[in-house]
């Protein structure tokens, strides 16, 4: 099955593949976990430029293997305005290669590597982003495009 198939849940309770954006260019970021730190600051730095993607023509859309509610949580009380997938199944994640084993402290553990994918109107991924920091990321990625 293509990662453009696979389908997940949103925060909206809706169920999206990313062939449903399909004529719309779009920025996919992978994030490790919904109140964290740095999740918390790529999420809302994403909300505050989503404007400002629009205007380029992107659609942003965010994931992580948090559950739905969770996801609900975290736009409500970050007041956030992105779409987030729920991939509590690890299918988009394994997909797209960015579950890798990291060390938390001391501990090895499998998690989201943050990394952002930009995909084209067909979907096609024309950019990947990985190992990237919460901090700035999402300011710097909008001047680049």
């Amino acid at each position: 099955m293509s990662y453009l198939d696979i389908r997940l849940q949103a925060q909206d309770k809706l169920v999206y593949s990313l062939r449903d954006f399909a004529g719309k260019k779009v920025i996919l970021f992978f994030y490790p976990k919904d109140m964290t730190e740095g999740c918390t600051i790529e999420a809302r730095d994403f909300t505050r430029f989503k404007e400002d993607f629009a205007k380029k023509g992107y659609t942003i859309i965010g994931v992580s293997r948090d559950s739905v509610e969770s996801h609900c949580k975290f736009v409500e009380k970050e007041e956030l305005e992105i779409l987030l997938l729920s991939d509590v199944n690890e299918e988009l994640v394994n997909a797209f290669e960015v579950l890798k084993q990291k060390n938390m402290y001391g501990k090895m553990v499998m998690g989201i590597e943050r990394s952002t994918f930009i995909l084209d109107e067909k979907g096609k991924i024309v950019q990947e982003l990985r190992k990237v920091s919460a901090i700035g990321h999402v300011q710097s990625l909008l001047e680049s495009l």
